[in-house]
């Protein structure tokens, strides 16, 4: 498990190409229906995205084993109007956006292994 300056470094790094770059939120029903749910944009789920803090870590950095070719993922949670969100993140591929996979309503209790 990456230690609390790690995370902070991956999300800084995530932030900044972010800016650049761009964010792709895959095409997934439950992300779709998390904004209704949430009741947010979608400028505002990118914001969200901007605002994740080493305190909202829960697992990372993984391989994704359904496409060994795509960068490390890792996921976070956070509070949202009442509702716990999951969102599951990577760097995207080099000069690329970055890649939201997931960001929804938690289907399970998130754990924060990282405290303020």
């Amino acid at each position: 498990m990456p230690n609390k300056s790690e995370i902070e470094e991956f999300l800084n790094n995530f932030r900044a190409k972010l800016d650049v770059f761009s964010v792709i939120f895959e095409d997934r029903n439950k992300n779709k229906q998390a904004l209704l749910d949430l009741e947010i944009t979608p400028a505002k789920r990118r914001e969200l995205l901007k605002v994740i803090k080493p305190e909202n870590y829960s697992s990372g950095p993984n391989r994704d084993e359904n496409d060994t070719r795509r960068p490390n993922y890792w996921e976070f949670g956070m509070q949202y109007n009442g509702k716990e969100i999951y969102i599951k993140i990577n760097m995207g591929f080099q000069n690329k956006p970055v890649i939201c996979i997931s960001f929804h309503i938690a289907e399970r209790p998130i754990t924060y292994p990282i405290s303020e």
